[in-house]
């Protein structure tokens, strides 16, 4: 305890400890869902220790880059495992995101006053998507190249600022070593230094706040509403929960392993098949399905126009759903939540069976 006593002297641990215990989270049929933000946070923890690990070996460059992660996963010991860790922990990372944001949709926990949350959630979405396009080029293979080659032509594709995001994205006209060494600056310090701002916000947002509760049980009179205590019966099962995912990731890394491939060449044929990332692929096959031309407009254009409105109409749920403020539920928003799940997954399996 005398090291407690000396540290709580100079930085007041009683009030940080107080305020923990203090902090009830509310218990009903969906508290379970409440974990689901927590291991995302676990899962982004995990990423930024592999990650620096893995930077002590990476060398970036088109002449390196490919040899170095061999280098990793054939001489480093246990760096096979840092890198399957890495990998594995990047696409739990958003997919536990995709499904934190459709558990507070549904919750409509994005109601007054927790808008604000709700849009710094959606830009973490966002840039994760963003970590994973970035990461992926970074080994250098083949199917990384001409995957990134085919992400950064549909960016280019973009109305007047298409040009000039094809270039920002590329360090160029064409992908090349350039924008390897551009992707690594990114994926390195200027998105973990950017998400880890809006990540420490909003977990700020989320302690002032507290825990939201669907309508149904917000309604319900005070003395029927049931409370556990953040610390320790909460952020226990909070752990535990972590732990079990990090055993998870260890088996899928050990059992199914991420293949480095060949190397990329700018030279060669695209290998028949190349596809996204899987959290791009509705996106990619839905831009397959739209014909040439829709009306006076390019398909693949009409295509990205289409998302965006979906995507910025998503972003202004909390203020377009006017009935979740009064403590209602919309049948209209219900549907659209339920649509989105159902298209995302449903062009997503389509894209991998074609």
């Amino acid at each position: 305890m005398k090291l407690y006593d000396w540290i709580n002297e100079r930085i007041d641990l009683d009030s940080a400890v107080k305020f923990a215990t203090k902090k009830q989270v509310p218990v009903f049929y969906g508290t379970v869902w409440y974990y689901l933000g927590g291991v995302s946070l676990f899962l982004f923890i995990v990423q930024v220790f592999t990650g620096i690990l893995l930077i002590l070996y990476y060398q970036p460059g088109a002449t390196t880059a490919f040899e170095s992660v061999k280098f990793i996963v054939s001489k480093v010991s246990f760096g096979w495992l840092i890198r399957e860790i890495h990998s594995w922990s990047a696409n739990l990372f958003i997919l536990f995101i995709f499904l934190h944001m459709f558990t507070v949709y549904f919750a409509k926990a994005y109601r007054k006053p927790r808008e604000i949350t709700w849009y710094s959630g959606f830009i973490l979405l966002l840039l994760a998507m963003f970590f994973g396009f970035s990461g992926y080029l970074l080994p250098w293979n083949e199917l990384a190249f001409f995957a990134t080659k085919v992400g950064s032509d549909i960016a280019g594709a973009v109305p007047i600022v298409g040009d000039f995001l094809l270039k920002l994205l590329r360090s160029g006209d064409e992908v090349s070593g350039a924008t390897l060494t551009r992707f690594y600056g990114i994926h390195v310090a200027v998105l973990p230094l950017v998400f880890t701002l809006l990540l420490g916000l909003h977990l700020m947002f989320v302690q002032l706040q507290g825990m939201s509760v669907p309508p149904e049980q917000e309604n319900l009179p005070h003395d029927k509403r049931k409370y556990m205590p953040f610390f320790p019966n909460f952020a226990t099962r909070d752990l535990l929960l972590w732990l079990i995912v990090l055993n998870v990731i260890a088996l899928l890394a050990v059992f199914f392993p991420w293949e480095l491939g060949q190397k990329a060449d700018a030279l060669a044929s695209a290998p028949a098949g190349i596809k996204p990332e899987w959290y791009f692929m509705f996106m990619f096959q839905t831009l397959k399905l739209i014909p040439a031309h829709v009306w006076f407009i390019e398909g693949e254009l009409f295509g990205i126009m289409m998302f965006a409105i979906a995507g910025l109409i998503w972003f202004l749920v909390p203020f377009l759903d006017k009935k979740a403020n009064q403590g209602k539920r919309s049948l209209f928003w219900k549907f659209v939540g339920i649509f989105a799940i159902v298209f995302i997954a449903g062009m997503t399996i389509w894209g991998y069976s074609v």
